[in-house]
């Protein structure tokens, strides 16, 4: 290091009210890498988002203070950069919360000077590091998005081909960022690489019957997501793969067993008759996607009908207190999204002033967000009780894990033709599932038979002239 430099600490900075510590899930930076001001360092882990934090300062990596899947407190140095002298000094120190990745830009992290930096921090190790040409700073974000530039198309010079803001400066000057523009829009994504073995994917012809059968759920227009599995050692003769545990896995396994091991499960089921649901879906369903842009899925429905019911038996809403029942006066539902790897709840906040058009418009934005990876904190923070679809996979059964620390959480399962009784004569009617796991601490089998009875007269309640908006 020069004298005309220093070095900054960066320290873990609280990432939410409740929280005071967070993982290291991956160091984006290694020492002796060049760094960007808003560029990420690191992917940080908690038991609610995702986030990365973003440099303050443009400077040199220096030493790396915390491990990756080591947990860190808030407040302790996680890392240090070189930087000018004349930077660290004229930086204040503020504390600001890292946002999901990919980022947008927020306010940032802490920093502290320091005397001295050793000098093997400046030996580069980019040459080590997994592709990065996928994940945008915040900074290439806006810069992008100011200049209407497609970012697949522009070269990057970064950390295993990561675009730099740098490079988007270079692309604009250029010129062919405009003329570009406008076939851009319909450009594929570039490729990215993959893993040495792969779970085979279905076959083009596979994935259009898989497409005609599935008849109800959030993933209406996909067939369902396979994860890549990254296998230790590649393709081998040995008779079992290992998969290392990522920090995120950790977190929901952790999250798993504190649900099953403090609240005492139970489960129940009813089966309703939604017939006129579907009707009224396909009466509605390619207006509303000409006007809306976005998919009429049955979980809007069943989503409304599950807010009213919690309106007439408001002890759902509700979380355990040791001496206490606490009642929650705002409906917020969690909303179960599932990602190639794991499932993310984002919550859709005061469900009960919203009508079915504005919660179709939440479930797909939120559903987008999370499989691009753009949650924020704020997203995943304050449900009250979840939904799932369980039946967008072919489930018609399910037995849901209660989403700590809530009271309840309810399944969607397939829609079947099945022949039904009525009125002694027997009819093809369009049937479906809805499962409830309790925390029998707070909800009996009453109480709790009673609203999903509710909730079936409100699915079986809509008609063809049953209202949007």
């Amino acid at each position: 290091m020069s004298d005309n430099q220093t070095l900054a600490d960066v320290i873990m900075p609280q990432l939410a009210e409740s929280l005071v510590s967070a993982t290291i899930g991956k160091w984006l930076k290694k020492p002796g890498d060049p760094v960007e001001q808003y560029e990420p360092l690191c992917e940080l882990i908690t038991d609610k988002v995702n986030a990365e934090l973003p440099s303050t300062l443009d400077g040199i990596m220096g030493e790396l203070l915390a491990e990756e899947g080591q947990t860190v407190n808030v407040g302790e140095v996680i890392c240090r950069i070189a930087v000018p002298a004349s930077s660290a000094a004229a930086t204040p120190a503020a504390e600001v919360a890292p946002h999901a990745a990919p980022p947008a830009m927020q306010r940032p992290a802490v920093i502290q000077s320091q005397a001295a930096v050793p000098a093997a921090h400046a030996q580069a190790a980019s040459d080590a590091l997994a592709p990065m040409r996928a994940r945008y700073s915040p900074a290439v974000q806006t810069l992008a998005a100011e200049h209407n530039v497609n970012l697949t198309a522009v070269p990057g010079t970064g950390m295993g081909g990561r675009i730099t803001r740098k490079d988007v400066l270079a692309y604009i000057e250029s010129g062919v960022a405009s003329a570009a523009s406008a076939p851009a829009r319909t450009q594929a994504p570039a490729a990215v690489p993959q893993p040495a073995f792969q779970v085979p994917q279905p076959e083009p012809d596979q994935q259009e019957v898989v497409q005609q059968v599935r008849n109800s759920g959030l993933h209406l227009s996909e067939s369902p997501r396979i994860p890549t599995i990254e296998v230790e050692g590649g393709r081998g003769s040995s008779s079992e793969f290992l998969i290392d545990v990522t920090p995120i896995r950790n977190t929901i396994a952790t999250r798993m067993r504190q649900s099953v091991s403090e609240i005492p499960h139970a489960w129940t089921m009813i089966e309703v008759d939604v017939t006129n649901l579907v009707v009224l879906r396909n009466k509605l369903k390619d207006e509303f996607k000409r006007k809306e842009g976005v998919n009429l899925t049955y979980l809007a429905f069943l989503m409304k009908a599950v807010v009213s019911a919690i309106k007439d038996y408001p002890i759902m809403n509700s979380v355990w207190a040791v001496d206490k029942i606490i009642v929650k006066r705002d409906i917020n539902i969690s909303l179960a999204v599932g990602t190639e790897d794991s499932v993310m709840t984002p919550v859709i906040k005061k469900a009960d002033q919203k009508n079915i058009a504005g919660l179709a418009r939440e479930i797909e934005e939120m559903a987008q967000k999370t499989r691009e990876g753009k949650l924020r904190l704020d997203d995943m923070q304050g449900g009250t009780f979840t939904v799932n679809n369980t039946g967008s996979f072919g489930s018609i059964l399910s037995y849901p894990i209660i989403n700590y620390p809530q009271a309840a959480i309810l399944t969607f399962e397939s829609i079947v033709k099945k022949p039904v009784v009525i009125n002694d004569m027997i009819a093809v009617r369009s049937m479906a599932n809805i499962c409830l796991s309790l925390d029998h601490r707070i909800l009996d089998g009453v109480i709790c038979g009673r609203f999903l009875q509710r909730v079936k007269d409100n699915v079986e309640g809509y008609t063809p002239e049953t209202k949007l908006y």
